[in-house]
């Protein structure tokens, strides 16, 4: 059995992966942290509290993986994770790329893997790997992302993500987008990753989407994914809490792992 414990436990995601845990045949709830509802029973694994201390929980459960899911990000989450020798499997995103560094180092000191995954859905990584393919024959593209209001970092993580694999693909490929008119720093032209442009959207009843749009001569080429509820992220956090223990170092993306 696989012994879990998710942190954001009583948010939107975590309530869900907590469900899903709860659900498997081959992995065991075996605490929960957040900093609302201390001291509740999850309803979904009776037995199991809330509670506050991570390393409490840590020391006392003993558990091999941590989901993290609090927000916002927090490093010292998965130092101390690590620390205790837990694979930490993060979906939380927001982080820098000196935290990624960090998180790589952690690796390296500690012997312990670790897991960030920008988007557990298995249509995300499809449509992010799509995309890449895409750039090689049409560099010219920009990225619309769509979230609930909740969402508290922008870009997503998915979108960033989006934008390096493409940009790794144009540089492989060594073709260059167009430079669009107009003033770069125009916020009506949305942020800038990797040579690609992002718009965010933030409204209530949206979920995670994102469209990929590439245009050419006479051409529109449109990748689009969404997830209409949160269940859609479950089965790539189940893999990823499975592979887990055969992890090295850092993990960055899911389609490491498929």
């Amino acid at each position: 059995m696989i012994k879990v414990v998710v942190v954001g436990a009583k948010g939107r995601m975590g309530s869900e992966v907590v469900k899903a845990v709860a659900a498997a045949s081959d992995m065991e709830l075996v605490g929960a942290c957040d900093i609302v509802g201390v001291g509740e029973e999850l309803p979904e694994a009776p037995g199991i509290f809330v509670e506050r201390d991570l390393q409490a929980v840590l020391t006392r459960c003993k558990p091999n993986v941590m989901v993290d899911f609090a927000k916002p990000y927090n490093l010292d989450f998965t130092r101390l994770a690590m620390e205790h020798g837990v694979v930490p499997i993060i979906g939380t995103t927001g982080q820098t790329q000196e935290q990624l560094a960090e998180i790589e180092q952690l690796t390296e000191l500690t012997g312990t893997a670790a897991m960030v995954i920008p988007n557990f859905a298995i249509g995300a990584v499809l449509m992010m790997k799509f995309a890449a393919q895409a750039a090689v024959y049409m560099p010219d593209v920009e990225i619309i992302e769509l979230h609930h209001e909740k969402k508290v970092d922008a870009p997503s993580g998915t979108s960033i993500m989006t934008a390096q694999m493409i940009d790794a693909a144009r540089k492989a490929a060594d073709v260059k987008a167009v430079v669009p008119a107009g003033s770069p720093d125009d916020r009506a032209r949305g942020d800038e990753k990797c040579g690609v442009r992002i718009h965010s959207v933030r409204l209530p009843g949206l979920v995670a989407h994102q469209e990929v749009i590439f245009g050419g001569l006479g051409q529109v080429l449109s990748i689009r994914h969404d997830s209409l509820d949160r269940t859609s992220f479950m089965p790539g956090v189940l893999l990823a809490i499975r592979r887990a223990s055969q992890a090295k170092g850092l993990t960055y993306g899911l389609d490491k792992l498929l």
